[in-house]
């Protein structure tokens, strides 16, 4: 095993998320330690001023704190399995968990860690690639309490805000609370968007006024000008992507038994969405979606009339 000036703060997953932190943190002046299956992104990371690591091994055994942002929960759990860290009377290496999955996956997860000797924290984020790239990110921390605290100084560097919230799998309830709001809040904004531009308004006069009035909110101001300039091929957010976090949304809420008729409206906008093959696109075009259906409703209209 290669061996580092100081310990490193890994970065498991080198993706939208991954590789922003990544970055931040080399701007705040950490020596960074990352790994992606992907090659191309570990160029992308060593260009930053990252180092490579030769393997998820690698990183567990060189650093103290890692942040793992991986696609799914077969990646994670992988990562668990590919370890097998040497016996140390050291303190076990801590990994902020960041992926956005389901709870079940997540205890899954930690018990995995466990078993190799590493504590994971469930450490969801709101906000976008975009947002990672400026460090404004929340965090939802949960798990234990001195490991997360260990971790601030790097969770400051990465977010703006850090809310510790109790037992390990509270950071992904309050992220499914976060996510379930967003999916409303961004077809709320697209369907103003419509409404606005078929009464004769100008598309940006209606971003400026309606972001600086009390119907705002932060997804009209994110997704705003994407829906403005009706440019959606440039992500943030994939709607192919997003359908996985609609699904654990959906899922938690049926398995709670909690009657959620806005997400559930929602939903159908995003499915239609993929279906009329916007998967790549950022899930703005949820106003291009709203669009469509409303010029079908103004056929019908003129024809009945």
């Amino acid at each position: 095993m290669k061996k580092y000036s100081s310990p490193p703060i890994g970065i498991i997953g080198l993706g939208a998320m991954g590789g922003a932190m990544a970055k931040i943190l080399i701007k705040g002046g950490y020596n960074v330690l990352g790994f992606d299956i992907d090659a191309k992104k570990n160029i992308n990371l060593k260009r930053a001023g990252g180092q490579i690591a030769a393997s998820h091994q690698d990183i567990f055994e060189s650093s103290e704190i890692s942040i793992s942002s991986l696609p799914s929960p077969q990646a994670l759990f992988q990562t668990a399995n590919k370890v097998e860290l040497k016996n140390s009377s050291g303190a076990r290496p801590i990994v902020i968990e960041t992926s956005t999955l389901s709870i079940s996956d997540k205890q899954t997860a930690y018990s995995l860690f466990a078993e190799i000797g590493i504590e994971l924290l469930d450490c969801p984020l709101s906000g976008t690639g975009a947002q990672a790239a400026l460090g404004d990110l929340a965090v939802f921390g949960s798990g234990d309490k001195p490991a997360f605290d260990l971790c601030l100084p790097v969770l400051r560097t990465v977010s703006h805000t850090q809310h510790f919230l109790g037992e390990f799998g509270n950071g992904s309830r309050m992220k499914i609370v976060a996510n379930l709001l967003i999916a409303s809040h961004n077809v709320a904004a697209a369907e103003a968007f419509v409404l606005g531009v078929s009464a004769g308004l100008e598309p940006q006069l209606i971003y400026d006024v309606i972001s600086t009035s009390a119907a705002t909110s932060r997804m009209f101001e994110i997704r705003g000008p994407l829906m403005v300039s009706e440019e959606y091929n440039t992500a943030t957010m994939k709607m192919d992507l997003w359908q996985k976090d609609l699904e654990i949304i959906g899922a938690y809420a049926q398995k709670l038994g909690v009657h959620a008729p806005l997400f559930e409206a929602s939903t159908k906008l995003y499915n239609e969405g993929i279906a009329q093959g916007r998967d790549k696109q950022d899930t703005a075009s949820v106003r291009a979606v709203l669009e469509e259906i409303s010029n079908e409703n103004r056929k019908k209209i003129k024809t009945e009339v």
